[in-house]
């Protein structure tokens, strides 16, 4: 009786494995520079009427090209207006870009996660995100800022994060800002080997486009390292305007 039982209990274990949790996204990862054309699966989850930005890494807009995004007249108007010169200044230079912009440049990225909250820790700008697992986003007077708020969940093996409450900065850094009441959609999902962390970055912004954009993201794992202090020095900007004047008294 106690064979048939045990054997019993086997049947039952191997017909009904247990549960396998989510994916550990834990670690240290930097952008992968190599060309990539998206995770089929990712990019077919984009809605439709949303231009893919081919801005990741060290890539920049020059004036004038938002990468397919439609800046509605004001914010095309404002954007114009924009030049180089006009982020090195004391006041500009160390200002801080909201996550809509910095997650997708070149600068590495840690990783915590718990069942509660995963941590974001970026080297750009030393911007800290908390992702809330179990939680919903607060009323819209409450603050807003470059981090914005966000709340998880998962989708099999995807980890999927809505961002809320950002404060305005910029979209693609050439002049184009997005307002306050951007949202943005992020999925996250491993590579089979588990080296890779793939994103997309989803966007709209009815305030100032007309349409929505998106960033395709990849990371490659390195064990044992970690971001480093960014520490913003803003005598880059006094730096910058001196050699300005010495090139214009030539």
């Amino acid at each position: 009786m106690k064979w048939i039982r045990g054997s019993a209990l086997s049947l039952v274990l191997f017909a009904f494995p247990a549960l396998a949790g989510p994916p550990d996204l834990s670690g240290f990862w930097a952008l992968d520079v190599q060309p990539k054309t998206g995770d089929p699966a990712l990019m077919a989850k984009l809605p439709p009427n949303t231009a893919v930005l081919g801005d990741t890494g060290a890539n920049e807009y020059p004036s004038g090209e938002y990468g397919g995004l439609k800046p509605k007249p004001d914010a095309l108007a404002k954007a114009k207006k924009w030049k180089p010169e006009d982020e090195m200044t004391l006041q500009r230079v160390c200002a801080a870009p909201s996550l809509v912009y910095s997650i997708q440049g070149p600068f590495p990225v840690e990783i915590y996660q718990t069942p509660q909250l995963i941590v974001f820790k970026y080297e750009y700008f030393d911007q800290v995100r908390i992702v809330f697992m179990d939680g919903k986003h607060p009323p819209e007077s409450a603050p807003h800022s470059k981090t914005g708020h966000s709340i998880g969940h998962w989708e099999g093996d995807e980890l999927v994060v809505d961002t809320t409450h950002f404060a305005p900065a910029t979209i693609t850094n050439n002049g184009l800002d997005h307002s306050d009441q951007i949202h943005v959609v992020e999925r996250y999902k491993l590579s089979p080997d588990g080296k890779k962390l793939m994103a997309t970055q989803w966007f709209e912004d009815p305030a100032v486009l007309d349409n929505a954009g998106a960033r395709y993201i990849q990371w490659v794992k390195r064990e044992g390292e970690h971001v480093f202090p960014y520490d913003c020095d803003p005598s880059l900007a006094v730096e910058y305007q001196q050699t300005e004047k010495l090139e214009d008294a030539k």
